[in-house]
């Protein structure tokens, strides 16, 4: 194009109209009027019995526009919801009972997972739209389907348009409202989260010195990392009501679709996905630098080569290693001049909860090299002047908290 940018048009084919073919080669038409590129995705599947079809269609229509979006090597994405669609979804929002992340309703633009979706034409009517579509000639097809009234926001759409003609700007303004307050309570979290959280913990005591309010803030925020999705209220709520200081407790908690628990242990608050049962037995090679994940453990190895000022374990027993969980009687020993304990009391020590203590355990014959969160055993050091490594476990839950920095432990 003649600023140099390159513009693909981005097609979603939903399967839901009979017409649908005829959309599509319209929209190609359209790109290859305006020398556009032109990217179709059809989606497959159809809404689960008593799913709505609009959430499902929603849901597959924003994953095929990033697919293809990032397809095409592009970072920004325009949408076309204008002002009507937000007020729309503003109400739609309030009916629910939503937050103000709800009642922010669409934001103008966002940086998701490497892409800006931005929506232009939000604040704008879609009367001025349609004027400047017909000044210029440009061709549009209507969705028959915006005329349904068995679909909800048909139906709000119809009785706000009739009823209360004037209410589409002041609604807007109300989700516009609502953005700011976001951002500000957003602000505040991150000052509140950032005296404490340290690592994958969250500081329960420090947080209930906190006002009610910011307390409630900075721990749907903190949640929102860990599980990947906003925390459903009667969560946040027993949370807040149910911890006592020095409990061990535990609350159902899903990161995306994966089971998972939230345990307080210690005034501190963590995550952990659901393990079916404890694996068996399994002969190791861990005698290279890298990443040996192990998920059915949910985490995995971390190997690097050892500084020389600092401990680690020999490449011939890494080579080999038996990879197992407790067995009863095991004893760890945390330094040179330390004593071994109990694998118990060495956890207790430490601060590992209780949830992480079956292991993995990494054994080379007789000899323990390392235990899952309490790192080597002080008894298998290499002696100096020997090629060595040092090995650490990383939790599937840091991982996971990771993932917008590439998925890896650091």
């Amino acid at each position: 194009m003649a600023s140099g940018l390159r513009v693909v048009a981005l097609h979603v084919h939903h399967g839901l109209q009979a017409v649908a073919d005829d959309w599509l080669e319209h929209c190609r038409a359209v790109a290859a009027d305006f020398g556009a590129d032109f990217a179709c995705r059809r989606l497959g599947g159809a809404p689960a019995a008593g799913d709505s079809i609009e959430a499902w269609a929603r849901a597959g229509r924003h994953a095929a526009l990033r697919e293809m979006a990032l397809e095409a090597g592009a970072d920004l994405l325009l949408l076309a919801q204008h002002r009507r669609d937000q007020a729309e979804t503003f109400v739609l929002q309030a009916m629910r009972g939503a937050g103000l992340a709800g009642l922010a309703a669409m934001p103008q633009q966002q940086w998701r997972e490497g892409l800006c979706w931005v929506r232009p034409w939000l604040h704008q009517p879609r009367e001025a739209l349609e004027a400047y579509a017909a000044q210029h000639g440009l061709r549009w097809i209507e969705d028959p389907s915006n005329a349904q009234t068995r679909f909800l926001r048909n139906r709000l759409r119809r009785q706000l348009t009739a009823q209360f003609p004037g209410a589409e700007a002041g609604l807007a303004q109300s989700a516009r409202w609502a953005q700011q307050a976001q951002d500000l309570a957003r602000e505040v979290a991150d000052a509140d989260l950032a005296g404490l959280v340290q690592g994958e913990r969250l500081d329960l005591a420090g947080l209930a010195r906190l006002s009610p309010a910011r307390a409630s803030n900075a721990l749907r925020a903190w949640l929102v990392t860990v599980l990947a999705q906003p925390a459903p209220a009667a969560l946040v709520e027993r949370l807040l009501s149910e911890w006592r200081p020095g409990a061990l407790q535990s609350w159902p908690a899903a990161h995306r679709d994966m089971p998972g628990q939230l345990h307080a242990y210690r005034d501190g608050l963590y995550w952990t996905r659901d393990l079916p049962q404890m694996p068996g037995d399994a002969w190791l090679d861990l005698s290279q630098p890298g990443w040996y994940a192990q998920p059915g453990w949910g985490g995995g190895w971390r190997v690097e080569p050892a500084p020389l000022t600092e401990p680690g374990l020999a490449l011939h027993e890494l080579a080999r290693a038996l990879q197992r969980g407790r067995q009863g009687g095991e004893q760890f020993q945390r330094a040179p001049a330390s004593t071994a304990r109990s694998l118990k009391k060495a956890a207790q020590e430490a601060g590992l909860p209780p949830w992480r203590r079956q292991g993995p355990l990494l054994w080379a014959g007789t000899r323990l090299l390392a235990v899952a969160g309490l790192g080597m055993d002080a008894r298998a050091f290499a002696p100096n002047g020997e090629q060595r490594l040092s090995i650490r476990w990383v939790e599937d839950s840091v991982l996971l908290q990771r993932e917008g920095e590439g998925g890896r432990p650091a």
